[in-house]
């Protein structure tokens, strides 16, 4: 009886052959991810990377000669160098004027491609009419037109309409340019949503734009939300465009950043709390939507 068992057990396939796959080293790795030493190492490593922003945090709170004589890391030593006078000269300069003109653009370009892309998306994966392949075609192709090949025919545009250096021209070019990535993402994003829902819905009764508010948009806010930060940070992390098609008075805060550190070189109190300023929108918006943007990152890689 034990010869014959020892038999059987010889004779049945292991590893690869029973149907379980043998797990390489990058497997092995992910599955000790886990662990609390790697956990510890993965802290480390982000608390690395943000070495750089502390150490502009450091220098945008201490004076221009202080911060040319020595390193930031001194201040661990000398914490009474630290001051929020260059904050208050920074705000009673032309910088607020400069952070509300970038809030006048970044919102309303980020609800524009969010809500017109979000539509058309929907139209493209779920509604049928003439030439939606062909068009939707078009909007891929759209994608790797450069920015660069636009600004003078645009600029020439704005000036016969009497837009150019206005918010809403800035506004416009920035919205024409962010549809083609939006419709691209949200239509694969919407194709994935199963058909049943929508026939559902379909077979109560309801119109076509009930089947987006109440179906598709809130099934769709992962992707939505991934799409908003990134045209938001791209939007307010902006320079080309609005050097070319914003005057001075509707300057947004990175071409004010650049006329600074063009006229006065060795501005660093000037410049590091102004960027330090920019930095604390995106971040507050990262966190506050790190939940979905993880979420829209990983939709589809799981069926």
């Amino acid at each position: 009886m034990t010869t014959a068992t020892a038999a059987t057990a010889s004779a049945e396939p292991s590893g690869l052959e029973s149907g379980t796959p043998r797990r390489g080293v990058v497997g092995r790795i992910v599955d000790r991810m886990g662990s609390g030493a790697v956990q510890v190492v993965m802290i480390l490593l982000g608390l690395f990377w943000l070495v750089p922003t502390l150490g502009l945090l450091v220098v945008s709170l201490r004076t221009n000669q202080v911060n040319s004589a020595e390193g930031w890391w001194t201040i661990f030593t000398k914490p009474a160098e630290l001051t929020i006078q260059n904050y208050a000269n920074l705000l009673g300069s032309g910088f607020t004027t400069s952070f509300w003109n970038t809030v006048l653009i970044t919102v309303p370009t980020t609800v524009l491609v969010i809500g017109i892309a979000a539509m058309a998306a929907y139209a493209f994966a779920w509604m049928d009419f003439p030439g939606r392949d062909l068009a939707f075609l078009v909007v891929v192709g759209l994608l790797i037109v450069p920015i660069q090949i636009a600004l003078i025919p645009i600029a020439t545009f704005y000036g016969g309409t009497g837009i150019f250096g206005s918010i809403a021209g800035v506004v416009l070019f920035h919205v024409a340019f962010g549809l083609p990535f939006a419709i691209f993402l949200l239509r694969n994003f919407f194709v994935g949503i199963p058909a049943s829902l929508l026939e559902a819905a379909r077979m109560d009764g309801a119109p076509e734009w009930k089947i987006f508010v109440s179906v598709v948009f809130p099934l769709g806010k992962p992707a939505i939300a991934s799409l908003g930060i990134f045209q938001f940070l791209w939007v307010w992390n902006d320079m080309l465009i609005a050097l070319v098609f914003a005057d001075t008075g509707n300057q947004p805060m990175t071409k004010y950043l650049q006329s600074q550190m063009r006229q006065f070189g060795s501005n660093t109190d000037i410049l590091s709390s102004g960027a330090f300023m920019s930095l604390i929108i995106p971040l507050v918006l990262f966190f506050a939507f790190q939940r979905y943007f993880v979420q829209g990152m990983m939709a589809g890689s799981v069926k």
